[in-house]
């Protein structure tokens, strides 16, 4: 009789959870006419169980049914000082108070996994700010959060540390891949694998701001005002989304079996400003850093021309330099390619 009771009152409360998408203990024990601590007891059990979500934690606590996750907003906002701190530890934090991570896909699990603890740990590591601000969402098409500190800002942190001459060259190095300003403690990927595994990616800093949109393509570089301290970090994915973390660094590895990130995509447009590329030091610019790679492709996407001697300095000299690096030049209009094919002939 105990046993039939029990199994009714948590098929009372999962019937609850799947029609109003959320319930609590305090309603769960009006509703049933019992003690809060029972509630709260029995709602612990359907938790352990699968058959509910806890989204919160103690007195917070709301309950959801996995069947009504994708309609549910879920947040996790935490404000962390920056002392003695590690990305795994708020990142198991993160799961444990929303276990939103018990409703998504295997892929979408370990991109999270991922791309979370990569720029928390930027954070954590390379801003000198004292505190961080992080927030976890999931909606009902996307998973996403935003990291932010009140530090030395990502931009200006790499230009000093690689006496560059603005924050743009920052930019242009960040997204060749490989660029750290701790070489002896990290190898530098991990903003580049994170932009290419979101649909959308952007990193705010002293006013300038990087976007990364992989779903429409391309990539943009904006004046923000006004203009905000420290490093902002914005991180967007699809919860239908059929990428996986595996096949993103592949796509930038020469021999996979290896293992090794030996491949990278150049935007000349971002060399342009507004200006045509005519050139050597433009083009030596562009190949700073670049012996590093074995295969490099040359994205022309909105590049109207260049000069002879920019294409000269990539397509022949540096290529006669290296000639074990492929180098590969793509979206070439009839101007472009007419370039890099006779420099390349020479």
């Amino acid at each position: 009789m105990v046993y039939h009771t029990l199994m009714h009152t948590k098929a009372t409360i999962l019937a609850l959870a799947l029609k109003n998408d959320e319930v609590r203990s305090g309603e769960i024990a009006e509703k049933l006419g019992v003690s809060r601590q029972y509630a709260h007891r029995m709602l612990g059990e359907l938790v352990r169980d699968g058959q509910l979500l806890m989204l919160g934690t103690a007195r917070s606590s709301a309950y959801i049914h996995p069947q009504s996750a994708g309609r549910v907003v879920w947040k996790f906002h935490r404000r962390v000082r920056n002392d003695h701190v590690s990305e795994h530890t708020i990142l198991e934090e993160v799961e444990r108070s929303t276990q939103f991570t018990a409703s998504l896909s295997d892929n979408l699990r370990s991109i999270f996994d991922y791309a979370f603890s990569e720029m928390l740990n930027n954070a954590i590591e390379h801003s000198g700010s004292d505190m961080i601000q992080i927030a976890v969402e999931k909606t009902a098409s996307d998973l996403l959060f935003r990291i932010h500190d009140v530090g030395i800002g990502v931009f200006r942190n790499i230009q000093q540390q690689r006496h560059l001459k603005t924050d743009l060259e920052a930019i242009q190095d960040l997204l060749k891949g490989k660029t750290t300003t701790l070489p002896q403690a990290h190898s530098g990927e991990g903003i580049f694998f994170t932009s290419k595994v979101a649909d959308v990616f952007s990193l705010e800093s002293f006013g300038r701001k990087l976007t990364i949109d992989n779903v429409q393509q391309d990539l943009f570089i904006d004046a923000v005002k006004p203009s905000k301290r420290g490093t902002r970090v914005f991180f967007r994915i699809a919860l239908r989304s059929q990428k996986h973390l595996t096949d993103i660094f592949r796509g930038y590895q020469t021999d996979p079996e290896e293992m090794a990130f030996d491949k990278t995509e150049i935007q000349i447009k971002l060399y342009t400003l507004g200006t045509v590329h005519v050139s050597r030091s433009q083009a030596r610019r562009v190949l700073e850093g670049l012996e590093k790679f074995k295969s490099i492709i040359f994205d022309f996407d909105q590049v109207p021309t260049i000069g002879q001697a920019f294409a000269d300095e990539i397509f022949r000299v540096f290529k006669n330099k290296h000639p074990d690096i492929i180098i590969i030049p793509k979206n070439m209009n009839e101007t472009v390619r007419f370039w890099v094919e006779r420099v390349a002939k020479e």
